[in-house]
């Protein structure tokens, strides 16, 4: 009875897992095999607010500043601009409609969507995050 009390917890755990990681995956691919190879992992602080595009990435220790959008395969003269797709652990943390949690810290893995170029903000997107903290 015990081994079958066990078997029955460790099946429902893996469907749980699976329907989990089914709901945070991303409608917009941000990384892809196109842009793979310029994908890298940086420390940061997001934020979103008023301008275009509206949520912005720093690049702690930089003077860098990334747009965030979707993915590659958006219109970023469209309406991405203002309401771009997160990983779902950003998309928890970064809560928008609480101005005490508007800008998050994490480790962020971005992929640009264009070259970087001197004393101009780069679009990129977020693939994922880690060690994400709240600015209070």
């Amino acid at each position: 009875m015990k081994l079958i009390r066990a078997a029955s917890l460790i099946t429902l755990l893996a469907f749980a897992s699976v329907v989990l990681s089914a709901s945070d995956k991303r409608e917009t691919p941000c990384k892809t095999n196109e842009n793979a190879q310029s994908c890298y992992w940086t420390h940061g602080r997001l934020g979103c607010g008023n301008g275009t595009p509206s949520c912005r990435l720093w690049k702690v220790g930089t003077h860098r500043i990334l747009g965030i959008y979707s993915g590659p395969s958006v219109d970023r003269a469209g309406l991405d601009n203002e309401h771009p797709e997160f990983p779902a652990n950003v998309e928890r943390a970064l809560d928008l409609w609480n101005p005490n949690r508007h800008r998050i810290f994490a480790d962020f893995e971005v992929c640009p969507l264009s070259p970087e170029t001197p004393d101009a903000m780069q679009p990129a997107c977020i693939e994922a995050a880690k060690d994400i903290v709240s600015e209070k």
